[in-house]
């Protein structure tokens, strides 16, 4: 089943056209549908029929792309998936609202598994639609906050970019009928290859091609992002960066190139990449402990283009 045609199948033609167009806009930019492949994956992994974990994939991706709509704004953000971001191309009030209709949406769409399963497959959605809130929630205050360790940071990365990719796979899993056991092992599985993502995604931040990037390169400085590469700079003696995050500008070039500069000085892209090479390597040990098919396979390779990816 090609995942993204079923996403592209989904219509977006309604009234009215300004809270509908936006999420139709969003959804046909592509990007990477990880979420909805891994449950699709992590459902064959255990013999399950395509039909009963779509309406699951279809969901986790309509809130995944609502969480991008809602975090662009809070981040100022301009440019997403290479296109003007919903904010920029219509406002922020489009964008917050077109956001909110795409939670519930995606609840319509998880009402659509199989009725046995609905109410656990609720359960897990509504966790980690929490635990997403709560790490955007420390994400947002982490720009204010003074010191931040980088156990606190796992903690936010873990809650905002881990466990939507976490719940994909149980939930795929739990509706092909797996144990509790092999749920869990891939549930450790999806957070272990989440944190990887997010640090990957901090080091392409800085040193990503813009031209593949997909969004604007040192957005996160812009921001004063306190970052895995910010806070191992920091851990290193790269005091020197506080008069730069202490700044909020018009223009950030300037503040862009002079934080690079500290980060290359202080030689912290090797670290980060390492810290990105040993939650993979944690990752697909675990898959070890699964039955090893053609499924298996995917997931290894999925793991491994997700964290070395350049995009």
């Amino acid at each position: 089943m090609d995942i993204n045609n079923e996403i592209l199948k989904l219509d977006w033609k309604r009234e009215p056209y300004g809270l509908y167009e936006p999420i139709e806009y969003t959804l046909a930019a592509g990007g990477k549908r990880v979420r909805p492949q891994l449950a699709m994956i992590a459902s064959q992994l255990f013999g399950g029929k395509d039909e009963e974990v779509l309406p699951a994939a279809l969901a986790l991706e309509v809130f995944h792309n609502f969480t991008l709509l809602h975090d662009d704004v809070m981040d100022k953000a301009d440019v997403r998936r290479g296109r003007p971001t919903v904010h920029v191309k219509w406002n922020e009030n489009t964008a917050i609202l077109s956001g909110d209709q795409m939670v519930i949406e995606a609840y319509k769409l998880l009402s659509g598994v199989p009725a046995d399963k609905l109410p656990k497959v609720l359960q897990l959605f509504n966790k980690m639609a929490t635990e997403i809130c709560e790490g955007q929630q420390y994400d947002v205050d982490f720009e204010s906050q003074e010191h931040v360790t980088i156990e606190e940071y796992l903690k936010m990365i873990r809650l905002k970019t881990s466990v939507l990719l976490a719940n994909a796979l149980q939930t795929g899993a739990y509706i092909a009928g797996a144990d509790d056991q092999a749920q869990e092992t891939l549930y450790q599985f999806g957070i272990n290859i989440g944190l990887a993502f997010q640090i990957q995604d901090d080091i392409l931040d800085v040193w990503g091609d813009p031209k593949t990037f997909g969004k604007a390169v040192g957005g996160d400085i812009s921001c004063n992002k306190k970052t895995f590469v910010y806070l191992e700079a920091k851990r290193r003696g790269g005091d020197r960066l506080e008069e730069w995050y202490s700044q909020v500008l018009e223009d950030n070039t300037e503040k862009i190139a002079a934080v690079k500069e500290i980060f290359e000085q202080l030689e912290v892209r090797a670290v980060c990449e390492k810290v990105v090479e040993d939650y993979t390597q944690k990752a697909l040990a675990l898959l070890d402990q699964l039955p090893q098919n053609e499924a298996t396979e995917q997931l290894r390779q999925l793991a491994n283009k997700l964290t070395t990816r350049k995009d």
